[in-house]
């Protein structure tokens, strides 16, 4: 089929274009080489083939959860984009949460693990499932809930690559929180719960206790709305 060049350039110009300005307004919160603006429980953190990583072993096991912070503020409304692999057990990506001591934190997380059950959900330690995947919720003042479901959730994992790199995206803009896997919508909230909702914090990255795991994250980047 014959197709006019300038047409073609046209084509491929807007592509280009769009790609560029698929992540405009980010910016980008790992060095790709460092864990420079990064701080965490030292002999845990490293950076290996342009991602953060950390690891458990029989040798070395993981007894307490802790956390990686990023040092560069508490953001309230953003958009946060990053990709991540997991081998085993179960992290998380900590949000608008606030430091505990020995590396530890309290706040909202999306929550990674290798069996699929907590994967593209959104986990706070004392609710734990503030909504679960596949479903819409609305939290009141006082904590009630409405909940809806707007896809299977057996079915959303299949936007999930197991043991390869997959891409996380949160959304956190006021009471409303959103979370997507390689552009797949996980779950949805609108948490106006007086004692748990939270509004800004740090941003961390979480090494879980248990048997032995890898996790690694790279191609962090952020916009920060307010």
């Amino acid at each position: 089929m014959y197709i006019p060049l300038l047409l073609l350039f046209t084509v491929q110009g807007f592509l280009c274009a769009t790609d560029a300005n698929k992540d405009e307004g980010f910016v980008s919160i790992f060095d790709g080489k460092t864990l420079k603006g990064w701080e965490g429980l030292e002999g845990w953190w490293w950076v290996e083939n342009g991602a953060i990583t950390s690891q458990s072993t029989a040798e070395k096991p993981c007894k307490n959860a802790h956390y990686l912070y990023w040092m560069g503020g508490q953001p309230e409304d953003f958009i946060l984009k990053l990709e991540f692999r997991l081998e085993n057990n179960n992290s998380g990506i900590q949000f608008r949460s606030e430091k505990r001591p020995d590396y530890d934190i309290w706040g909202y997380q999306a929550d990674i693990d290798e069996t699929g059950e907590w994967t593209g959900c959104l986990f706070q330690h004392d609710r734990w499932a503030v909504v679960k995947r596949g479903y819409k919720t609305w939290i009141d003042k006082d904590g009630n809930r409405k909940e809806e479901m707007f896809k299977d959730p057996k079915e959303l994992l299949s936007a999930v690559k197991f043991k390869e790199w997959n891409e996380y995206e949160i959304k956190a803009i006021g009471n409303h929180i959103e979370l997507f896997i390689n552009g797949t919508k996980m779950c949805e909230v609108f948490d106006d719960d007086k004692q748990y909702s939270r509004q800004k914090g740090y941003i961390a990255l979480q090494m879980h206790p248990g048997p032995p795991m890898k996790v690694q994250f790279r191609n962090i980047r952020i916009r920060i709305l307010k």
